[in-house]
């Protein structure tokens, strides 16, 4: 529950699995009412392809033209801020239907409606594969669409909530700015697939498997998003590592977190504090960690003397020998710091080793 609240609140589409009559629905709408927010429930079972990707209807004007007009639980959620979309039944969709949602869960688009700036949360949910008679597997490219989360029935909760009252407890709300560590918990996921760049993408082989999470470039980011937001709660670890296997399967996912664990990184505002003495890591995804983290912590307080102190560590990063993790710092540093602030002065002392390179990026004019 923890873990669907996350995704929820992160906006990462999820897809809740179990049996038949043990509480996912309920507690959607209990959720929904808890933190506020408007829920529309879809039956994707009883649904159309054109349900999702719009019924075609003719516009006036000339010449006349054919608009995708969305139906009426799409037009309500455009009218709401944070609104829930909850799909459910979705395995005993038509593949057909299934097609359709394709764009819904990962665009916010309904037919010409595009819901993608109004906060939408997308969560989907379905049977377990046994209970499902007659429906379909989930695609590929559907599936990894999706955290994927199994929901457990506990029988003692349940015999509790039955004689005393079912009782929801609080979610953890994420604060306003979690989405700052975003860029952290990215650099360290892209830390891992270099040195594991065969799990960056593996589409399962059986057709079971392939309706399950499996490793992507979309769902990578997605598991980065959501570690970044369970550690904005502190979240337990079990949480996070439900997040992180829901998002790209169960061997990936613990390889990566085994990973993350063991990652002893030092704390980048005490590197851009001494910055003139900063020793480079020896090994080179560990190199590629720290660099990331320090150039995020300089742009989310940007200010002269933090700018001056990120090249500084880049400058030292390449002297120390390791030009292309610096150069691909450097770039990184150069176009968004300029970006949020063109008054910035050019780091001239700092990159000298690394002037050729930015010029043959072009992030540098070349010399006349």
């Amino acid at each position: 529950m923890e873990a669907l609240s996350i995704a929820i609140q992160a906006q990462v589409p999820a897809l809740v699995e179990g049996d038949p009559g043990v509480g996912k629905t309920s507690w959607m709408y209990a959720f929904a009412k808890a933190v506020g927010r408007h829920m529309e429930v879809v039956i994707a079972s009883i649904r159309e392809p054109s349900d999702f990707g719009g019924l075609p209807v003719l516009g006036n004007g000339e010449p006349p033209r054919v608009n995708l007009a969305p139906p009426g639980w799409a037009q309500r959620l455009a009218e709401m801020e944070n609104g829930i979309l909850f799909i459910d039944e979705i395995k005993t969709a038509a593949p057909a239907t299934q097609a359709a949602l394709l764009r819904v869960t990962q665009e916010m688009v309904v037919g010409d409606l595009d819901l993608s700036n109004t906060g939408l949360s997308v969560v989907a949910a379905c049977n377990s594969s046994e209970q499902s008679a007659g429906g379909w597997e989930l695609a590929p490219p559907m599936a990894n669409r999706f955290c994927h989360l199994s929901w457990a029935a506990d029988p003692l909760k349940w015999v509790d909530g039955i004689v005393n009252g079912f009782q929801m407890e609080a979610p953890k709300i994420l604060p306003d700015d979690w989405e700052d560590a975003i860029p952290d918990a990215r650099a360290k996921v892209a830390a891992f697939i270099r040195t594991r760049p065969e799990l960056f993408v593996n589409v399962p082989e059986s057709e079971a498997q392939a309706g399950g999470a499996w490793p992507s470039g979309r769902t990578w980011d997605m598991g980065a998003r959501l570690i970044a937001a369970g550690e904005s709660v502190n979240a337990d670890e079990t949480v996070t590592n439900q997040l992180m296997i829901g998002c790209v399967g169960t061997g990936a996912g613990m390889e990566c977190l085994t990973y993350l664990e063991n990652l002893d990184l030092p704390d980048p505002e005490e590197v851009l504090a001494k910055a003139d003495k900063f020793k480079l890591p020896q090994r080179g995804d560990h190199q590629f960690a720290v660099l990331s983290s320090v150039v995020n912590a300089v742009l989310r307080d940007l200010t002269e003397d933090r700018w001056m102190a990120g090249w500084t560590v880049i400058d030292k990063t390449c002297q120390q020998g390791a030009a292309d993790i610096a150069a691909g710092a450097g770039r990184n540093l150069m176009q968004r710091g300029r970006d949020a602030n063109a008054n910035l002065p050019t780091p001239a002392a700092q990159l000298q080793h690394l002037v050729p390179i930015l010029q043959e990026a072009g992030m540098l004019p070349r010399a006349k």
